[in-house]
């Protein structure tokens, strides 16, 4: 198994990738210019990854991985308000620690394949349905659309890409309250 901690080749090979995604797509970008960033042969990628969609993955699942917890959380608090301000604190701490790999990934064509089919699936539907996302009413699912979106695109809006991690925390729950409000 390979190691997970800041600096090791598993990590610097993950940071240039999300680069290279962030400049050219994921489809634009290949395993050789993974390499060449690097300064190191396309073997030693494949060393550390069999495939670009494991590299994908790999860049997307420390934050995928996280939805499940948020979820189980929410579940254990008592009514539905603490469960969805739980689920928003959770959600929105998610966006803030992962604005770059979010800002970067969230439309890509081969992301959205890859978290179609990925287990954490089931935990952002539970999100969904805590936040009251399920109401079979056009409003309730407008407001869902626009919360979720919203959170995906937060961190590429170059207006906010320079606020601190407190301030935009702050901004995007107050915000989020106030798409939720019925």
């Amino acid at each position: 198994m390979h190691e997970n901690r800041p600096g090791t080749a598993r990590e610097r090979l993950l940071a240039a990738a999300l680069d290279l995604f962030a400049e050219h797509g994921v489809s634009g970008t290949s395993l050789q210019m993974i390499a060449d960033r690097l300064g190191v042969t396309k073997a030693a990628v494949y060393h550390q990854f069999q495939s670009k969609d494991d590299i994908v993955l790999a860049v997307i699942d420390p934050a995928l991985s996280r939805l499940g917890p948020i979820a189980d959380h929410a579940e254990a608090q008592r009514g539905h308000v603490a469960r969805r301000d739980t689920v928003l604190h959770g959600v929105v701490d998610l966006v803030v620690e992962f604005r770059k790999v979010s800002a970067t990934l969230s439309f890509d064509p081969v992301v959205m394949r890859l978290v179609r089919a990925h287990p954490a699936l089931r935990s952002l539907q539970r999100i969904r349905r805590l936040l009251g996302g399920t109401a079979p009413d056009p409003g309730s699912r407008v407001r869902m659309a626009v919360l979720s979106g919203g959170l995906m695109m937060a961190g590429a809006d170059p207006a906010v890409i320079r606020l601190d991690d407190e301030d935009y925390r702050d901004h995007l729950l107050a915000a989020a309250r106030r798409i939720l409000v019925r």
